[in-house]
């Protein structure tokens, strides 16, 4: 059965650095009970893992890309430094991490992608989308790179994916019990998800329908 389009692929990442809570997973719980405007959206946890072997984020991604076909992937990630919803504008072919992913694995200087240009803008209409969460009534600005870390290999992979018709990534910031216990900005997960919320009806909106055989429409 065919799912309902546009159908945006919306994906979050598990708690890492020594929390035992990711901001990202709580606003894909909240958006996950938010009623969708337009066409549909499917849900993917990724391990804080990198490169490409079982077990990595990409290795679930993937799979995901190749039998849902979907119109656009949101990836979510965290940032300590955010104090708004952030739309990143580029990707650079760079792992370089400050600390070990949860496989303990501390990557630097690599590239995501060997061959790779050395960096990708989104595809996502990211000043469109900042708009539609303050219009929400939720802070947001644009940022200029993901980083070095695995949102931006994640980030990377996705938009040098031809299969991949619109991508990009958002930075949320730390809940209040993160910060409470390390300090530095933070955000209520449904003053995030509201935000979040908005800005993929926006995108939604502005995605051109197109006919797609197989995928499903999965909430969950």
């Amino acid at each position: 059965m065919s799912a309902a389009r546009p159908l945006i692929l919306v994906t979050c990442f598990e708690p890492f650095g020594g929390s035992h809570v990711n901001p990202t997973m709580a606003i894909v719980r909240l958006l996950e009970s938010m009623p969708c405007g337009r066409g549909a959206r499917t849900f993917a946890a990724l391990p804080v893992v990198g490169g490409t072997d079982a077990g990595s984020a990409w290795a679930t991604i993937a799979p995901l890309i190749e039998s849902l076909a979907p119109d656009a992937v949101v990836a979510l990630g965290e940032s300590a430094k955010a104090d708004a919803i952030t739309f990143e504008r580029v990707a650079v072919n760079l792992r370089d991490s400050r600390i070990p992913d949860n496989a303990g694995v501390l990557v630097v200087d690599e590239p995501v992608i060997d061959g790779g240009d050395d960096a990708i803008f989104t595809t996502l209409p990211v000043r469109e989308l900042a708009q539609a969460c303050i219009d929400a009534g939720v802070p947001s600005t644009l940022s200029l790179s993901a980083g070095s870390f695995l949102c931006n290999e994640v980030m990377y992979r996705l938009l040098a994916d031809e299969r991949v018709g619109r991508a990009g990534f958002i930075h949320v910031p730390k809940l209040p019990e993160q910060s409470y216990a390390r300090g530095g900005p933070m955000m209520e997960a449904r003053i995030a998800a509201a935000g979040v919320h908005a800005a993929l009806e926006a995108l939604a909106a502005m995605i051109e329908p197109r006919a797609h055989a197989g995928g499903r429409n999965n909430r969950s």
